[in-house]
């Protein structure tokens, strides 16, 4: 027995596609009989699983399970969950690897898989070859046994362990996705007043698409926390790996500005600490940063690469633009929103202002949201070494953690390749708007000398 992947479900970071299309029960089938194999060889025996709630996940929790035991690795089930509570599971229970069947934030005909293998992220390289083994039927045998857990209680203990924040009145928004009944466990513990919506599992998403870093996506939240008149809002991903937030006047506290926050406190406990955010977070926060008397690094774009420089640098939190926050400092190191959440209320009660008094005095840029060109797949790293080439021709000031980050008078600009899309990924950040305009044109003529041309954006 062999078995091909649709390549284009094969990414960087986790395998993911359209079920029926690029993603199928046979495939999952395979993961399991791989992914259990690679556990076998490097001398493990169990490997728990979790699901989102999306229509197709039970199918294909069968599917992997099935692959998994025949693989002659033993299963812990632990149920429908947000991702972290798999990730969690990974690193309590005695076992050797975790899979969370996920769509993360895609739309709903989407499925995938995020894998972790003896409490380190399962990424790149490791998943190209996990398609090899697939292609070539590279599988043990064996017969494994399969035990369900029932995990949510403790998993939300733990992330109310030595809670000491203050009591506020906050809206939640989970979107229908994996984290709504987390969410209801989580707030009965904590103090203050909690109002709750979407917390009902739906795989359909009725109300809105469950990816809060789109502003159009905090429209629901932005009203409850208005009509309540609320101290703030939060709100999670379908999985539950990622966070938004809102202050008091509905104002979106952005990926970056909730890293500037939660930093605060950490950097108290943990004096000259460094602290990592990505290529795409803005200036204020590395200064800001520093101004603590923190380490601010900047590093490359992706969950995996980011808890892999964690480890490295011992740094005790990090987070990325897109609102993955990483907890190390008293935690485990991984993306997990609803913690995210409990460590944001309780950064909030220590810095002692309001979140919308917080928010007010953060500076104000102004920046582009991110704007993506569609450019062929062959072509997609070549244009940011031509970029690359150019710029130190020019004698600019260039960063090139991941693609080119130039930093000007005006302000910076990044330029760089999507590594799970044939798309470039740009950004910019200014002080006004005429400083922002003379960025654009840069980026403009970048993307001309190779060719490339800025289109129309969606949604802007």
């Amino acid at each position: 027995m062999t078995h091909r992947f649709d390549p284009t479900s094969l990414r960087e970071y986790d395998i993911r596609g359209v079920v029926g299309k690029t993603l199928s029960t046979d495939d999952a089938g395979a993961i399991g009989r791989t992914f259990g194999t690679i556990v076998r060889r490097a001398g493990g025996t169990r490997v728990a699983v979790g699901r989102d709630g999306r229509t197709s996940s039970p199918a294909m929790e069968a599917a992997l399970v099935d692959g998994l035991l025949a693989s002659g690795v033993n299963v812990i089930r632990t149920g429908m969950g947000p991702t972290p509570q798999l990730y969690w599971a990974e690193a309590e229970l005695e076992v050797d690897g975790g899979i969370q069947i996920t769509g993360s934030h895609n739309p709903a005909e989407y499925n995938g898989f995020k894998m972790v293998l003896q409490h380190r992220p399962f990424f790149g390289e490791d998943i190209q070859n996990l398609g090899r083994m697939a292609a070539e039927g590279d599988w043990e045998e064996g017969q494994g046994e399969v035990a369900d857990a029932d995990i949510v209680d403790d998993y939300v203990g733990r992330l109310m362990a030595g809670y000491s924040g203050g009591a506020y009145r906050i809206g939640w928004d989970a979107g229908n996705g994996a984290a709504g009944p987390v969410i209801e466990k989580l707030t009965k513990l904590l103090p203050g007043e909690h109002h709750l919506i979407f917390t009902e599992v739906d795989g359909t998403f009725p109300n809105h698409h469950p990816d809060p870093t789109e502003e159009k996506n905090l429209a629901h939240l932005k009203a409850l926390v208005a009509e309540k008149g609320l101290d703030f809002g939060v709100a999670f991903d379908g999985d539950g790996d990622r966070i938004g937030a809102i202050d008091g006047k509905g104002r979106v506290i952005w990926g970056d500005q909730i890293l500037s926050i939660l930093a605060e406190p950490v950097l108290k406990e943990v004096p000259g600490a460094t602290i990592i955010a990505d290529v795409k977070a803005s200036q204020a926060l590395y200064d800001r940063i520093a101004e603590l008397g923190g380490q601010p690094l900047m590093w490359k774009t992706g969950h995996s690469l980011i808890k892999t420089k964690m480890k490295e640098t011992h740094a005790p939190l990090a987070g990325e633009m897109s609102g993955h926050i990483f907890f190390a400092h008293d935690f485990y190191g991984f993306d997990d929103a609803q913690y995210a959440a409990v460590r944001l209320i309780r950064a909030v009660h220590m810095i002692g202002k309001s979140m919308t008094e917080i928010k007010d005095a953060m500076p104000v840029m102004v920046n582009t949201p991110e704007m993506r060109f569609q450019v062929d797949e062959s072509r997609k790293f070549a244009v940011i070494d031509e970029v690359l080439d150019r710029l130190e021709t020019e004698g600019a000031d260039v960063n090139r953690t991941d693609g080119a980050r130039v930093t000007t008078p005006d302000g910076w600009w990044l330029l760089r390749a999507s590594n799970t899309q044939d798309v470039l990924v740009a950004r910019a950040e200014a002080k006004d708007q005429a400083a922002l305009d003379r960025l654009l044109a840069q980026i403009d003529a970048q993307l001309a000398a190779s060719g490339l041309e800025r289109g129309p954006q969606a949604g802007h």
